[in-house]
């Protein structure tokens, strides 16, 4: 089944926020932001700005009924700023307008006066002065004086990632729209409504059930709307509740690049002990994470690094610590992978690392420590149906990763202007938010009379195709057409209390709820079926749209049996809930079993560098991967090819640069380089894994949103390699991105 959306989206007929027809006398917002990292305001004059003709109305925090803070797990970030700014882009005060342009123009005019204060710019310097939004966090396991007595070789070094844009088709934007008896109508752009209606409620000092978010799908999200649509939704709704009109806020492109934040950058400082036969005895490795200036997400995200930061293989004797750091740079915020691909990043840079001084290939060591059943992760959690070594040994017999590799030496030795190398990308990634209340979803399904289905969730649709497989669960159990279901739109009024479509959860947590609905009133049915026949209920099946009594076709069709259900005044709406079962963690001990099933893969990548003019190309990627039992493979492998694309921009070419001042350089796409077309891999080739999947995946269909993301960070080490054919004299420097320039520099060093 393809993507439901596809249709209208390649006809331009999808409506996202700045597609909703407007009331009549809709207003436009600006938000006038502050122009340094960090300062105590002197002044605020916006009596010009407030004069100009269309001008309608300027607020500051002076004008929340409410309370000023927008902070979801920290309640640390002011949505104006009041008396100090810390960071540059930091909302001080919000115009509104006729129209866009007299808004933008009111900007201009407005007068603010900034003591600047020191800015703390470099993590490095934020934990040096213990400037941290929460205590460090650590993992421990074993005992690292054991693993070191064991390890014949002892190796330390940095791995340092950038930050990266999340550059979402779709700008941060909301429409308010006031209603009756003070309601508020919101149409968001956000991964989380539920988050935006809690805080809509709080600043505007009103009860959660007189605002109504709505969401019809993002273009496109990464994380980066999960926290981080919250505040503009929040303005346009203040606005609109204090002047009674209708406001619409969509950011441009330059003050989104401005205004919010990253993926977080990483600084991680490692030593990794291996004995003789190359078995990993320890790692010990510290991160110093960039948060910026509040905590938004970089609580959890801390967290998910420590879940991942041994990546697919099994050590003993592990010590993992994160310190989150508070530097006067806008927050950064969720990505694809949510923390997940540092810690990776970090463990493949050591065994590359260990590999270079060996002078090995990287493979050697990772095949040898790759997880296996009954082996424990550092949390606590006890491997089970785990795939780390059958994808790896698919992805061998398949492609022979030791002929391929002799393949890269023989070529490397026959040119000169041309070098290959390669790296192999192991993948273990758990599924399910580490947050243990989160992991809950509810639906709503309603049969109306005419047969035809209505379903709302909690997931949002971003261009993943979570609403396709909604379709999908709902007409697989009851044999129907998927011309038949409509996914409504996802509103705050008809599922509360959602979690956010985040965690790669999205599909299983909702796809399970409408499970439960759908059962529940198939049972119904079947129990008006067998009533009808006069036979028993196990006798009785649905199949392409016909009741079957004993495997035989009735003349009762789907549309007869709703209508005998109604007459019969059968319920035929229902709701779902879902729970995951058997996840926990307690953070007192930093142990529990915080997922619910594991993703695993393995991609094999080859670059070529040239090494005249020190650029490179992706030759291929292959992968081996474990989709459980897809219940969408066009959808999963292009969820995997995104995935792929958004790892290989971040680790070579997405290069986030602030000045000394904490002013963005790279804002614009002139100055922010992403993936194009031109620097694709020029073969990427997707293989499922057999596999039984997990009953806790929808359908046993795995989670694949974030997981693949991984298999990027293999063109970092491949790219590596190809310089270490053509420079014997290189030493690896562990930071990404590895952009053109340092290639240059690396092959003739």
């Amino acid at each position: 089944m393809k993507n439901t959306d596809s249709y209208r989206h390649l006809r331009g007929e999808s409506i996202y926020i700045d597609d909703i027809p407007e009331i009549s006398g809709t207003l436009h917002a600006v938000v006038f932001d502050s122009p340094v990292a960090h300062g105590k305001i002197k002044k605020l004059d916006i009596s010009k700005a407030e004069s100009l003709p269309g001008v309608v109305k300027i607020l500051t925090y002076k004008d929340i009924p409410g309370e000023n803070q927008i902070g979801a797990i920290i309640q640390d970030e002011e949505l104006f700023a009041e008396k100090e700014v810390h960071f540059t882009g930091e909302p001080i005060a919000l115009i509104i307008a006729e129209n866009k342009r007299i808004a933008r123009d009111a900007r201009k005019l407005i007068d603010i006066e900034i003591e600047e204060l020191p800015a703390i710019i470099n993590p490095v310097e934020a934990k040096e002065k213990e400037s941290f939004i929460t205590p460090p966090r650590s993992f421990k396991t074993g005992d690292l004086n054991t693993g070191s007595k064991k390890s014949k070789y002892i190796f330390e070094g940095t791995a340092e990632t950038g930050g990266q844009e999340h550059l979402y088709l779709e700008t941060q934007g909301s429409y308010a729209i006031p209603k009756e008896n003070g309601n508020i109508l919101l149409y968001s752009s956000t991964q989380g409504p539920t988050s935006v209606q809690q805080i809509t409620a709080r600043v505007l000092g009103i009860p959660m059930n007189m605002t109504e978010v709505d969401v019809r799908r993002l273009g496109g999200g990464f994380g980066g709307k999960e926290d981080q649509a919250t505040p503009w939704a929040v303005m346009a709704a203040l606005a609109a509740h204090l002047l009674n009109k209708p406001v619409k806020i969509v950011l441009s492109r330059h003050d989104d690049l401005r205004m919010t934040g990253k993926r977080h950058p990483y600084i991680a400082d490692y030593k990794i002990g291996l004995s003789e036969d190359l078995k990993i005895q320890f790692y010990k490795v510290e991160f110093i994470q960039d948060a910026g200036a509040t905590a938004d997400l970089s609580p959890a995200i801390t967290e998910r690094t420590l879940f991942h930061a041994t990546g697919s293989y099994f050590i003993p004797n592990a010590e993992i610590t994160v310190y989150s750091c508070k530097t006067n740079l806008p927050p950064n915020t969720a990505f694809r992978g949510f923390g997940g691909p540092q810690g990776f990043f970090a463990i493949e840079s050591a065994i590359q690392k260990a590999a270079d001084e060996l002078k090995i290939p990287a493979y050697k060591i990772q095949e040898k420590n790759l997880i296996k059943d009954g082996e424990i992760f550092p949390y606590g959690q006890i491997a089970e149906n785990t795939e780390a070594v059958n994808s790896w040994k698919t992805a061998d017999r398949k492609y022979n990763i030791k002929k391929h590799f002799k393949e890269i030496i023989k070529f490397n030795a026959e040119n000169t202007k041309l070098k290959k190398g390669m790296s192999v990308t192991p993948l273990c990634f758990g599924i399910s938010f580490t947050n243990t209340m989160m992991n809950n979803a509810r639906a709503l399904v309603h049969i109306y009379s005419d047969g035809s289905i209505g379903i709302s969730t909690g997931a949002i649709e971003m261009g993943q195709g979570v609403n396709t497989k909604m379709k999908q669960v709902a007409a697989n159990i009851f044999s129907i057409s998927t011309n038949r279901i409509k996914l409504e739109t996802t509103n705050t009024t008809r599922v509360a209390n959602t979690s956010p479509t985040a965690a790669s959860s999205g599909a299983d947590l909702n796809g399970k709820a409408v499970e439960i609905a759908c059962n529940s009133l198939l049972k119904r049915l079947k129990e008006t079926a067998a009533e009808l026949l006069n036979v028993k209920y196990e006798e009785i099946s649905l199949k392409n749209e016909y009741i079957y009594h004993k495997n035989k076709k009735t003349d009762i069709s789907w549309n007869s049996l709703v209508s005998e259900a109604l007459i019969k005044r059968v319920k035929l709406s229902e709701k779902g809930h879902y729970a995951t079962p058997k996840i926990y963690f307690d953070k007192t001990k930093e142990k529990g079993h915080p997922f619910a099933y594991h993703v695993y893969g393995t991609a094999i990548t080859t670059a070529v560098v040239d090494t005249v003019k020190g650029v490179y190309e992706i030759e291929e990627v292959k992968i081996i991967h474990d989709f459980g039992k897809s219940m969408n493979i066009l959808l999963d492998k292009g969820q995997i090819e995104g995935a792929l694309i958004q790892g290989i921009g971040w680790v070579t070419m997405e290069e986030i640069r602030h000045n000394e001042k904490g002013q963005l350089l790279a804002n614009s796409l002139s100055t922010y380089k992403v993936p194009d077309i031109y620097s694709v891999p020029k073969n990427v080739f997707i293989e499922e894994l057999e596999t039984e999947g997990s009953k806790h995946a929808i359908l046993k269909s795995k989670a694949v949103g974030e997981p693949p993301f991984i298999y990027g960070l293999g063109s970092f080490f491949a790219v590596q390699n190809a310089i270490k054919a053509f420079n014997p004299d290189y030493k690896p420097d562990f930071t990404a991105p590895l952009t053109y320039e340092k290639v240059l520099l690396g092959l003739y060093q």
